[in-house]
């Protein structure tokens, strides 16, 4: 099912049924991008509302019978729906419609297989395309004999679905080895750069919002990006020196969606753990969205799911080169911390406020001070010059030296620590435990 493709567009018939039951702002437009992004060629709508769906078709018999008209009317290759499916709709629905149904959660997992490019993404959709094909594996085989267990009642259907059930444990316990694997692998980097207290900025947002544009922006990096839903899969990681703060890590991650499969959210943990991990996250919106509001609501969510709604935000709003009369700008709350910035990162307008804002919000564990040396602390001032840490320097007739230092509190601690010299000295109020 998700492995063969055909050279043209699938003919799509698209259904969207209005539900009292569930969220009222779900987007039946939102379904037509996913379709695109997966190569289908979207021909007709199907559209309604009901207070429950029937736990037969999803859809009610007058519905079902007129999907199956338009199926015949277009000779649609597929009927996608804009809900998640349990088996026995999707199964019943291809019997009463004589064509192949796909929901929102499959068309995803297809989107996702196309997109992959590294072997850990590849591993992490065909894990979460395994489990979520298990629950469906009887499709395959009704052509053959199902009847249940028992001495002389073991007919062949159930014999080839036992044997398809277990090599799907095998292959999924395979998998998930090798992502745990991958996942250790990780979490050693990750220890690596919190030894260095090198910081990590993570990129989140809704599909589509433009933060490879931004990342590549940013870092001069080339990363494939598209105006397309999740043109990025595989996360991306590249380092980015900013002035007074040194090297930190910008991580570009998958992007998230309305009722984003709970399978993916699993299977891409190890992926997502950088999100957890970091130091600040970027969340990156597109402006100029009418949905805007909704999708900083989706990424809420999703940031929830996989604990990471505790972690530093600074938002930021791209595309303002759509709009008309909005400048690049920073706001900020009552206590002047920089919370959001304006900027495109397609023009490069903002692209400066971005970086001068995110060396505001990493910068409080910088110490910044006048610090007054003995004649014979010569050793010290070398190491800070070393570090070029001093901006200025004044030497009293007395001989003693008045330096203005600018420098991260870690690296003055380090400093402090190999010339042995009590930290307190110069550090009245630790930001961190030494």
């Amino acid at each position: 099912m998700f492995f063969e493709r055909p050279e043209s567009g699938e003919k799509a018939i698209l259904v969207h049924i209005k539900l009292a039951s569930l969220d009222a702002n779900d987007n039946p437009k939102e379904l037509e991008e996913l379709a695109l992004s997966a190569g289908a060629d979207p021909v007709e709508w199907l559209m309604g509302s009901r207070s429950d769906p029937s736990p037969k078709f999803f859809l009610g018999k007058g519905k079902v019978q007129e999907l199956h008209d338009l199926v015949r009317l277009h000779e649609a290759d597929i009927v996608i729906f804009n809900h998640a499916l349990s088996p026995a709709q999707e199964r019943n629905l291809e019997r009463e419609i004589e064509c192949r149904v796909l929901d929102r959660t499959g068309l995803i997992l297809d989107i996702f297989a196309q997109r992959a490019r590294t072997h850990e993404g590849k591993l992490q959709v065909e894990l979460a395309q395994l489990e979520h094909m298990s629950t469906r594996l009887i499709r395959g085989w009704t052509h053959l004999e199902r009847q249940k267990g028992g001495i002389g009642l073991r007919g062949p259907g159930e014999t080839q679905l036992e044997t398809d059930r277990r090599l799907l444990r095998a292959r999924i316990k395979a998998i998930t080895a090798r992502l745990e694997k991958v996942r250790k692998q990780r979490e050693q980097g990750r220890r690596a750069r919190s030894r260095a207290e090198i910081p990590t900025l993570s990129l989140v947002g809704y599909t589509n919002a433009g933060k490879s544009t931004l990342f590549n922006r940013i870092t001069e990096a080339d990363v494939y990006a598209a105006d397309q839903l999740f043109a990025t899969l595989d996360p991306t990681l590249r380092r980015l020196d900013l002035r007074d703060i040194g090297p930190t890590i910008l991580a570009d991650t998958v992007g998230f969606i309305r009722d984003l499969p709970h399978k993916l959210v699993e299977s891409f943990r190890a992926t997502l753990q950088e999100t957890i991990e970091a130091t600040l996250l970027l969340h990156v919106i597109d402006a100029g969205d009418e949905e805007r509001r909704e999708h900083i609501h989706q990424v809420g969510k999703v940031l929830h799911e996989i604990g990471a709604d505790e972690v530093p935000m600074l938002e930021v709003y791209n595309k303002i080169d759509r709009l008309e009369g909005v400048e690049p700008h920073i706001d900020r709350d009552d206590t002047g911390v920089a919370i959001r910035v304006w900027l495109s990162a397609q023009t490069g307008e903002g692209i400066d406020l971005l970086l001068q804002a995110l060396r505001e919000r990493l910068a409080v564990d910088m110490f910044h001070q006048y610090i007054d040396l003995n004649p014979d602390q010569g050793q010290f001032r070398a190491q800070l010059y070393a570090q070029n840490a001093v901006l200025n320097e004044e030497v009293g007739d007395d001989g003693r030296i008045k330096l203005e230092v600018r420098m991260q509190i870690k690296d003055l601690r380090q400093t402090l620590s190999r010339l042995n010299i009590p930290a307190e000295r110069y550090i009245a109020s630790p930001v961190q435990d030494w």
